[in-house]
This record gives C-alpha cells, structure tokens and sequence, in this order.
C-alpha cells in the first residue's frame, strides 16, 4: 500500500515542471493583448501536428498533459493534440532501452509512431477545417482561468503555481484510485485479455493502451516483446497510450461530448494504423 503510494505520488511529482511551465505561458498570454502575439501563434498552429508529432515521442507523459492543458485554452489545435497524444507512449522507450534491444528496432518503431502522429494531426486538422470552415477557435484561456477559480489578478507567477497544484492535486487522486484498481485486478489478468482473442488483439490493445496509466504502456511493451503481441497489436496500443493526458483533457476542456468523440477518435485512429501495421506485414524485428 505505501509502495503504491510513494510510486503514484513519484509519478505525479515528475509532471510538475511541464504544468507548471505551460500554465506559465498561459498566463503570460493571457496578459498579453498584443495582436502581433496571438497572431504569431495562429501561424504557428499551421505546422502544429508536425512539432506535435516530434515533441511527443520523449518519454514522459508530462507532454500530453500540457497537450491538453493548451488545447484546453485553445492555443494548439485539435490535430497538434492528437499528434503528441499519439506520439507519446509514456514508458516504452525506457524499457527497449534498458532491456538493450536493437537500435535499429527502437529507432524503426519511434520513426512509425512520429510519422502516423504527424500524418494524422494534419488530417484531423484538415477535416476539421472543412467541418466547421474555420482555421482555428479564438482563446479561451481566460474561461479555463475562470472555472478553475486560479485568480489570475494575483500575478502571473502566483496563478501559474494555483493552477499546477490543483491540477496535481486532481491527478494525484485519480491516478492513485486508478493504480489501486490495476494491482487489484492484476497485470497478469490483462495479458491474459489477449491470449483468449488473439483475432483481436488490435482493438484489445488499443482498448487497454487508453488505461491512463504508466502500467498499460509497460504491459503492452512487455507483451510485444515476449511475442505475445505482434506489431500491429503493440502499435495500435501505443499509438493510444496517451496518459494522464486524458485525464487533464477532461479536467480542463469541460465539453464532455467533444472529449469524448477525442477519445472515441483517438481509440479509432489507433486501431486503424495497427491494421495497416499488420496488413503490411512490419514486425520492426
């Protein structure tokens, strides 16, 4: 029980930096009314997806959760969102890493994730353009602000710090109610998912990699690795593994029919370039 907790309160420490910096530059932002500024970061939303993609492949799901922090605030687009939420993966390099595997392998499975990451950002740009006829939406950092009470006239600096601790404070509490369930459930239990349906092991993966939570990521890395899984399988569940990422998206962006179609989609897009992986016949042997 203390190990659970000391390890869930670790990983929600790591994420301080990245909260704390992003919220910083929001209220930056916010207090900045020079149209030369906002208008430097709309053209910058154009090749979003493509920094989005690259950003996201470092091993640490702090990215995903400023991802969502700025979306939230709209200062990234849709489709830079699910880049980095599908160019992360959370543990995976740590453990090809560590386990010594081939270079070649590593490097040919985070080049796969960047360009699917990348590719489909700019597609789900693209058709949200052709949907709703407009470029970007206008900032809303001022209403996430606002719903979460940070008070912002009290400086810059001070509501940046209010804004990560509640925010830590909400992931402490959820990712410790969420690792208490998967020790209860046990890992061995969910590998076990996929030795009964191997036919569908794609979207059994790509369901288990939406557990926002370091032990789906090593669970599906650990698989693949064993054999149990084949690319496609460990792809589509990476591919969504978008961690506590989920969890700030619906913290912050309170339109739970838009997160949930995000979720829905992203579940989608997983699942679809694990076929294609598997079609193709990529086994990054």
């Amino acid at each position: 029980m203390t190990d659970l907790f000391l390890d869930t309160l670790l990983d929600s420490v790591k994420l301080v930096p990245f909260l704390f910096f992003t919220y910083l530059a929001m209220e930056v932002l916010e207090h900045t009314t020079a149209a030369k500024v906002q208008e430097h970061i709309r053209q910058a939303e154009k090749v979003g997806p493509l920094w989005g993609g690259l950003l996201g492949i470092m091993p640490q799901c702090g990215f995903s959760a400023a991802a969502s922090s700025l979306y939230a605030g709209r200062m990234i687009t849709v489709g830079t969102l699910f880049a980095i939420f599908l160019s992360t993966s959370d543990e995976m390099l740590p453990i090809l890493i560590s386990e010594a595997h081939p270079a070649a392998m590593i490097a040919g499975i985070l080049a796969v994730k960047v360009a699917i990451a990348v590719v489909s950002g700019f597609f789900v740009d693209f058709v949200c353009v052709r949907v709703t006829g407009k470029r970007g939406e206008e900032f809303r950092i001022h209403e996430v602000c606002e719903e979460e009470h940070c008070h912002c006239e009290d400086g810059i600096l001070l509501s940046a710090v209010k804004h990560t601790a509640k925010i830590l404070a909400y992931l402490l509490l959820i990712s410790l109610a969420l690792n208490f369930i998967i020790e209860w459930i046990g890992e061995e239990a969910l590998a076990g998912l996929f030795a009964g349906a191997p036919v569908f092991s794609v979207l059994i993966a790509a369901a288990v990699g939406l557990i926002p939570n370091c032990a789906s990521s090593v669970l599906i890395t650990q698989l693949f690795l064993q054999g149990v899984l084949d690319a496609g399988a460990m792809m589509a569940g990476l591919l969504v593994n978008a961690g506590v990422g989920l969890f700030v998206l619906f913290r912050l962006n309170r339109n739970v029919k838009q997160n949930a179609g995000i979720v829905a989609a992203l579940y989608g897009l997983g699942v679809f370039w694990g076929i294609v992986i598997r079609t193709v016949g990529i086994t990054f042997a």
